[in-house]
């Protein structure tokens, strides 16, 4: 499939009222329909490639045992948990690592239903990102033998020395950036991660609940003495991969071979799930409808999960995945949604202080092509959704820092190309210590090297970044016309799902349409935007919604004559189905 790059310029521009477009520039052939062009623009021309993409299996998962350390790994976990070894799983904060803890949590109870485990989580602003040496020290003298990581430890050094001397056997899973040679991993007993130096898995971006689930696995079949496990274990590890899932679509890793598999047997186990905490979180979300899509896990599921790491501590998320069931878990995921509520008042507060800063800043523009913010008023748990909306807004990597005690720590978020790890590490000389991915990361420096640093992160996105890219830029498969938006051409769409990072949704470019009809507002203070529009030539009406577009509509003229990018789906409504369209953008025709 295309890399993001290659998408972004493999075909001429066009400029839209909102984004510069990209398009594939795949010619229409004869006879070929609407499906088989679009997974032509995307690479998958190949019929058995095709095949596996539209109708992945779980057979199409690793085995989990080509990951290094996993074997010796599951082997110490089983033991301990036979031996009544007191284990501890350490997880990350964010729904990441809170997923991973619950996957090890209940696989490790079927299993071994007299072991002894625990979990720990570092609070987000007492403790901060990762292992840490005081917390491993504490886990020992409460009598840990041993500590299983995930999504955290491959760069923690110093913490594994610690585990060591305190005779606990630390083993790391993790999928974040791993040091560039063997020497440098943490000196830990087991380092579980697929693009360690010496790894030769076929798949190296699994998120950490996927690592997680895959050491599940390998526990499963370990304990069973071969690759077939008895129906409830089977069933559990189906289970289990609904936790899976709304790890691989809330770290917004690529959704293509395992992920994909994951997200799509995952999240068709969410709406049902057998985990008394995961339906009463689908609950108290409101999630309504028959199926979960990768938009609710992103807009609603995970945000909820996420908001006690942010405002508190998550180990009330870590409660809700593991052991909560019937009025605990309602009460906890209620909890969880009027945190949520507090969150995004606090993001919103936090982002328009931040767009005012870079404004005042000279960060928006071209000479500058990277935001770098620090402000003791902000909420340590809150900057990196504000990064986000920051690189939404101005589409360049940001950083926003909190400072306390002379010391600045906080989050950055990237673009497509840029990778902020890497740029991170060129500016290590000004850091305390830093760590993460190519489009997020975490990072610690004293007060009095913010300024240096800032100068530097500026320089290596202005070295890097070309003046060109600092526009917002879409993507279209390919052009299309409204006459094959019909009902079963948006359904078979709809199974390049689930859309993400890498796979991301439909985007079509139809050129020529009348606006058939006054374009209407609708929803909260008429934000949103509906048309219809037909071919200039004449035909049947087609529905679009362009969401958040309201005050775009006295701009559209019926009567006019658009070029549109928009993605076709099906609208239910009254028992009735039709095909409508989201509106990504428009521009007039022959503009």
């Amino acid at each position: 499939m295309p890399s993001a790059t290659d998408r972004m310029t493999a075909g001429p521009l066009v400029r839209g009222l909102t984004k510069l477009w990209t398009g594939q520039g795949v010619e229409v052939l004869p006879n070929e329909d609407l499906v088989t062009r679009v997974l032509r623009a995307r690479g998958l021309t190949d019929p058995d490639a095709r095949a596996r993409f539209l109708e992945p299996s779980l057979r199409h998962l690793h085995d989990p045992s080509g990951i290094p350390d996993m074997d010796r790994a599951a082997a110490r976990v089983l033991h301990a948990a036979r031996t009544g070894e007191p284990i501890v799983l350490y997880g990350d904060y964010d729904v990441d690592g809170v997923t991973s803890v619950a996957i090890l949590h209940h696989v490790l109870r079927l299993l071994e239903p007299g072991a002894v485990i625990s979990s720990y989580v570092p609070h987000r602003l007492e403790e901060g990102y990762g292992l840490n040496a005081q917390a491993i020290r504490d886990l020992a003298a409460r009598g840990a033998k041993v500590i299983v990581s995930v999504d955290c430890g491959v760069t923690a050094v110093e913490p594994a020395r610690v585990a060591r001397d305190a005779g606990v056997d630390l083993i790391i899973t993790d999928h974040h950036n791993p040091p560039a040679t063997m020497g440098e991993l943490p000196d830990a007993y087991a380092v579980v991660h697929p693009r360690r130096p010496d790894s030769v898995y076929p798949f190296g971006d699994l998120c950490g609940a996927g690592v997680a689930f895959k050491l599940a696995w390998r526990l499963a079949t370990m304990h069973c003495g071969g690759e077939r496990v008895p129906p409830p274990v089977r069933e559990l590890l189906l289970e289990l991969l609904a936790l899976a899932a709304l790890g691989v679509i809330a770290d917004v890793v690529p959704l293509r071979d395992e992920n994909r598999v994951i997200a799509r047997f995952g999240l068709a186990r969410i709406k049902h799930s057998g985990l008394g905490g995961l339906r009463a979180l689908v609950e108290a979300s409101g999630l309504s409808g028959e199926n979960v899509r990768e938009d609710d896990v992103g807009f609603t599921l995970a945000p909820r999960l996420n908001a006690c790491g942010r405002m508190g501590h998550a180990r009330e998320a870590v409660e809700l995945l593991t052991v909560a069931e019937g009025d605990r878990a309602r009460e906890i995921a209620e909890g969880l949604t009027r945190l949520n509520n507090e969150r995004r008042a606090t993001e919103r507060e936090i982002f328009r202080r931040a767009c005012e800063l870079a404004e005042q800043g000279g960060m928006t523009g071209s000479e500058r092509r990277a935001i770098v913010l620090a402000d003791p008023a902000w909420h340590a748990g809150v900057v990196g959704i504000v990064c986000s909306r920051l690189v939404e807004r101005y589409h360049r990597p940001a950083i926003l820092l909190c400072e306390a005690d002379g010391a600045c720590h906080g989050s950055g978020r990237s673009i497509d190309g840029f990778s902020l790890h890497a740029a991170l590490a060129e500016c290590a000389a000004h850091l305390t210590g830093y760590g993460g991915h190519d489009m997020a990361a975490g990072m610690r420096l004293s007060r009095a090297n913010l300024d240096a640093f800032a100068e530097a992160f500026v320089g290596v996105a202005n070295r890097q970044i070309d003046a060109a890219h600092l526009v917002a830029r879409g993507n279209f498969d390919t052009d299309a016309g409204l006459h094959e938006f019909s009902l079963d051409t948006a359904r078979r769409l709809g199974l390049l799902g689930p859309f993400g990072r890498e796979n991301p949704p439909v985007r079509l470019r139809v050129r020529g349409v009348r606006v058939a009809t006054l374009p209407e507002t609708f929803g909260p203070q008429n934000k949103h935007l509906s048309l219809r529009v037909t071919p200039d030539a004449g035909g049947a009406p087609v529905r679009l919604v362009g969401w958040n577009w309201g005050a775009r509509a006295k701009d559209i003229p019926r009567g006019s004559l658009l070029d549109v990018f928009v993605t076709p789906r099906i609208n239910e409504f009254n028992g009735r189905r039709s095909v409508e369209c989201d509106l990504h953008d428009l521009l007039h025709a022959g503009a």
